[in-house]
């Protein structure tokens, strides 16, 4: 008996030692990357794709064993803020960020909220990736914004100049809602139009984003009989509506928006009649998708249940955040080394077959490195899903 119970003892000893080892190795250090930005209301899609493309990556490098970064293995951990697309918000969930030391930040998600949090970003050394497109988060003196995605002013004219060779489009007009970040994209989208020679029948009507009923809104814009009808930043739950109203009105011609959009509610919001609209996706397609690419699908898939094709767009900043940590570890607290190293940076793409480079881009929109290099997939609707129409690329 006394024998059994000094081998059970020394069993369970073993057992122990062995526990701990194992607890010793997963107890890797914890690195906080934050999120800022909307996750309710009607553009909720937009931070909705950011949040749980940041989850399923961080789940699976934790999975995986964590991330090395000079010596040291880290698990990522996400912190995110719903800033309901209030810039007052947003401004609390960025000092939100400092409190807890975190120097590294994705969002926000529209244009008013990423200048807010500005000065609370530069004040506090926190690097920021916006998806956002005001010029004076990214030009100098401006430096701690990084536009994580495709501005408007570079894939409208990529657009507008695509339809114009490929489908004859002669004349444009623009909707916007009556927000700061819509009418700027209306207010570059004309500039753009105009400069390719396209003429611009119309350009002042907006609407407020609470809008039901988009007849009346649409009317006098129809009269003016464009061949492209452009959503200047729609929400993805306004977007059904006004493709809706204005098929319902009679409109044949093309629609096309420069934001990202939701398939999924465009097929509940407006059916076969959202067939053929035009707008920016995901920075991926079949043939462009690594390996790697197919299996974030899948996680994310299995994690949430569903897939945005924008999040082809949003699972870059994260990488990019790492990446660049990896290359210069010293940039963990200080940000003025991730800024230094930004112009020099260059690693392999995991999410694109062939040799494509993870690298930062915007020489000829800023004057300086500050945003990040992803491919310009444009999309058009068809029967339920995103097809792709082309792809280009932005300097």
């Amino acid at each position: 008996m006394q024998r059994r119970t000094l081998i059970k003892a020394t069993l369970t000893a073993v057992s122990l030692i062995a526990l701990q080892a194992t607890a010793a190795l997963a107890e890797n250090t914890v690195l906080k990357i934050g999120f800022v930005g909307v996750t309710s209301g009607p553009a909720a899609a937009w931070g909705i794709s950011n949040q749980r493309s940041m989850e399923t990556r961080a789940a699976w490098i934790n999975e995986t064993g964590g991330y090395e970064i000079g010596g040291t293995t880290y698990d990522i951990e996400i912190v995110s803020f719903d800033d309901q697309k209030d810039p007052k918000r947003a401004i609390a969930g960025m000092e939100k960020m400092a409190q807890e030391g975190i120097h590294y930040v994705v969002g926000p998600n529209v244009d008013d909220g990423a200048a807010a949090v500005r000065p609370v970003a530069e004040a506090n050394g926190i690097m920021y990736f916006p998806y956002a497109f005001p010029k004076s988060l990214y030009e100098a003196p401006a430096s701690n914004a990084v536009l994580g995605m495709v501005a408007n002013y570079q894939s409208g004219p990529a657009i507008y100049k695509y339809l114009m060779e490929d489908k004859g489009v002669k004349t444009v007009a623009f909707i916007a809602a009556n927000e700061s970040d819509p009418l700027s994209q209306r207010d570059g989208g004309v500039e753009a139009a105009k400069a390719l020679g396209l003429e611009v029948v119309s350009d002042s009507v907006t609407y407020q984003v609470d809008t039901t009923d988009f007849t009346p809104v649409l009317t006098p814009v129809m009269r003016s009989r464009p061949d492209l009808l452009v959503l200047s930043g729609v929400s993805p739950a306004n977007a059904p509506q006004l493709i809706r109203s204005a098929r319902e009105l009679g409109f044949q011609g093309l629609i096309s928006t420069e934001t990202a959009q939701d398939a999924g509610v465009l097929a509940e919001g407006a059916g076969d009649l959202a067939n053929g609209f035009i707008s920016v996706g995901g920075a991926s397609t079949p043939q462009l998708a690594s390996p790697m690419m197919n299996e974030f699908v899948e996680r994310y898939t299995t994690m949430f249940g569903e897939y945005n094709d924008e999040s082809n767009t949003k699972v870059y900043a994260l990488e990019y955040i790492l990446e660049t940590l990896k290359a210069d570890p010293s940039a963990l607290s200080d940000v003025g080394a991730f800024q230094a190293k930004m112009d020099s940076f260059e690693a392999p793409n995991p999410y694109m077959n062939g040799d494509a480079k993870l690298r930062y881009v915007g020489m000829s929109s800023f004057g300086q490195k500050r945003q990040v290099a992803v491919p310009l997939v444009v999309n058009v609707y068809q029967d339920g899903a995103f097809e792709t129409l082309f792809v280009a690329e932005v300097d």
